[in-house]
């Protein structure tokens, strides 16, 4: 598996895509779970690690990558960081965590985090569900493509790309794709 493999689109509400990790398994369920190093490639802020518990990400996009960029005229919202709240929906250390996500209209979707050792790397699983239509799954296949990557970039102790450059280039690749075209 390559470091940039595509989501897939598995129905007309779910995307799911996946990297292979340097492990141990224990440090790649740090990166999700703690804010400290979750803030390194995806947002910082509060994630209770029981079911029911409190997720709040504090997203700063502009913190990403040594050059913070300008996001796409559909985030410009997100410029100056951006919020989004859940509820733990599962939580089995350290193979699976999934939370609600809030939806700009509508009910929250849900993202799902699986683990499984494989050799001394770990297969991680995203699988996003009840996303609200073909733009949506675009932009969130965009989205976990460039922040896994980004993942993948801190776990190897490399330096990572401007994350709205590749973040457009990445969505733009997608609009092509089957099943997000």
């Amino acid at each position: 598996m390559k470091r940039d493999s595509h989501a897939q689109p598995l129905s007309s509400d779910t995307v799911r895509i996946e990297r292979l990790l340097p492990g141990p398994i224990e440090r790649v369920w740090a990166y999700l779970t703690e804010s400290e190093k979750r803030r390194l490639w995806l947002a910082g802020g509060v994630t209770e690690t029981k079911v029911g518990g409190k997720v709040a990400l504090e997203f700063r996009h502009a913190e990403l990558s040594v050059e913070a960029g300008d996001p796409p005229s559909h985030h410009a919202d997100m410029a100056q960081g951006h919020i989004n709240e859940g509820r733990v929906t599962a939580c089995e250390p350290p193979h699976l965590f999934a939370y609600t996500w809030a939806e700009n209209h509508g009910d929250p979707s849900e993202v799902r985090f699986e683990l499984a050792e494989r050799g001394e790397e770990v297969l991680l699983t995203v699988t996003h569900v009840r996303l609200d239509g073909r733009d949506s799954r675009r932009s969130v296949a965009g989205g976990w493509h460039t922040h896994l990557d980004l993942l993948v970039d801190r776990l190897r102790g490399q330096p990572s790309p401007n994350f709205w450059e590749t973040y457009k280039r990445v969505h733009a690749e997608y609009t092509t794709r089957p099943g997000f075209e």
